[in-house]
């Protein structure tokens, strides 16, 4: 490769440039569409993006310019996955057909599944072990057109497994995905602290969370508040320490009972308040008074046959910042498709298909705090770029369950590139095995 990379003849060339700031209301809705794009791409940054005539005239200044023909095709930022449990150990299947027959999340959890049955797990495993399965994970979002990703730690719930789940996750980052690194230890009360979990709050605060600060493994603290997990005041108590250790922050709010946790996120100036199935009116003017993004998790209400989605629309009337991630865990939403979020975000919360590709690409990229190098195909930004097998963007959510992502380009190195089917018919099979 010459180090200089031209993709041409992209029939709709979607940017998301424009205002720094996260998009709200009818913006969300502006993709910056280009018709007959292309993208100059120099090393790993973006040179140019817009019109081809512009752009390839640039191109020909430069010597040596690799090419990619989009053929009449979609081109678009890379998905920017803002909500994931990377690390979780092996799938809880038995936790499924629990639920198929008819038990719900607390049930399953008070009969030693769900999260705790994760923990177990995750304590248990080699570092090595989990280090393949996320790296494996990690292939999958490439393949479905996620170039960044956020991931937490949560699974294991004492010091020694969360720095191992943080290692882990620091040993994947850009291989080849970006990955950012959230320290969860707040997921649930352990079974060791059950009767005193202000003590489990307090040898976070003291102990852990310094660690994890000093030694650079996480930039975000997250909390889980809901019922069976923690309370607005333990989940302020522990925010209020993690913001003093300087750690961006992140909630889990209001996702089985409303708590009140959305407004102590836009209170705290939170990164992002993720889930919001049962928010209300109140906490949609809050967060769209706030720099607090509405990360939405449609995925987990589908995985768990609920009829409760996030209220996308009250929220984005109210000004919300709205985002969409995958909430990929192995309980609740087992999926790395974040082209499956968008159908659901269009289908079940009536979001339109600009406003859910804009909440799942610059948007997404406000809640991990990195907007400023991706989210959108700007000058200067990362060259972290897909190619889908559609004409038209809202292919994406329309086609769903189905992955329409042709490459994915990484910093400007393809990562990713769609395989051919064979045409071979099962006589002929018959034949070459005779």
């Amino acid at each position: 490769m010459s180090g200089v990379l031209l993709i041409r003849n992209a029939g709709q060339l979607l940017t998301l440039r424009g205002s720094p700031a996260p998009r709200r209301g009818d913006a969300l809705g502006d993709l910056g569409l280009i018709r007959n794009g292309a993208i100059l791409i120099r090393g790993d940054a973006i040179v140019a993006a817009g019109r081809a005539d512009e752009v390839e005239r640039l191109a020909s200044e430069e010597r040596d310019t690799d090419e990619i023909d989009a053929r009449g095709r979609v081109v678009m930022p890379g998905f920017v996955d803002s909500h994931t449990h990377l690390v979780h150990g092996p799938a809880r299947l038995l936790d499924y057909e629990m639920r198929l027959r008819g038990a719900d999340y607390h049930q399953i959890s008070e009969a030693g599944g769900g999260i705790l049955a994760s923990v177990k797990a995750v304590r248990a495993a080699a570092p090595e072990v989990l280090e393949t399965q996320a790296r494996q994970a990690a292939g999958n979002f490439v393949r479905h057109g996620t170039t960044t990703l956020e991931a937490k730690s949560g699974y294991g719930l004492d010091e020694t497994a969360e720095l191992k789940t943080l290692v882990v996750v620091a040993a994947i980052d850009g291989q080849p995905a970006d990955v950012v690194p959230t320290y969860l230890g707040a997921h649930l009360v352990p079974a060791e602290y059950k009767n005193d979990p202000d003590a489990y709050i307090a040898r976070m605060c003291e102990e852990t969370m310094p660690r994890i600060r000093r030694q650079r493994l996480a930039t975000f603290a997250d909390v889980y508040c809901d019922r069976g997990a923690f309370t607005v005041d333990q989940a302020q108590r522990y925010l209020a320490c993690a913001r003093d250790l300087e750690f961006e922050l992140k909630v889990h709010a209001e996702q089985f009972e409303h708590t009140g946790a959305a407004r102590l996120a836009c209170e705290l100036g939170a990164a992002s308040a993720d889930h919001l199935e049962q928010a209300d009116a109140e906490d949609a003017v809050a967060l769209g008074c706030s720099s607090t993004i509405a990360t939405l998790l449609p995925g987990s209400v589908f995985h768990l046959g609920l009829d409760r989605y996030a209220p996308a629309r009250m929220l984005i009337e109210n000004g919300a910042a709205v985002a969409l991630a995958t909430d990929f865990n192995p309980g609740t939403s087992p999926t790395c498709s974040m082209p499956l979020v968008l159908s659901l975000a269009c289908v079940q919360m009536r979001m339109s298909p600009a406003e859910a590709i804009s909440a799942a690409t610059i948007n997404g990229a406000h809640a991990v705090r990195r907007a400023e190098s991706i989210g959108s195909l700007e000058p200067g930004k990362q060259a972290d770029v897909i190619v889908l097998n559609a004409q038209d963007y809202r292919e994406i959510p329309y086609f769903f369950g189905v992955n329409l992502v042709d490459m994915t380009i990484k910093r400007g190195v393809m990562v990713y590139r769609q395989g051919e089917v064979v045409e071979t018919t099962a006589r002929e099979k018959a034949a070459d095995a005779r």
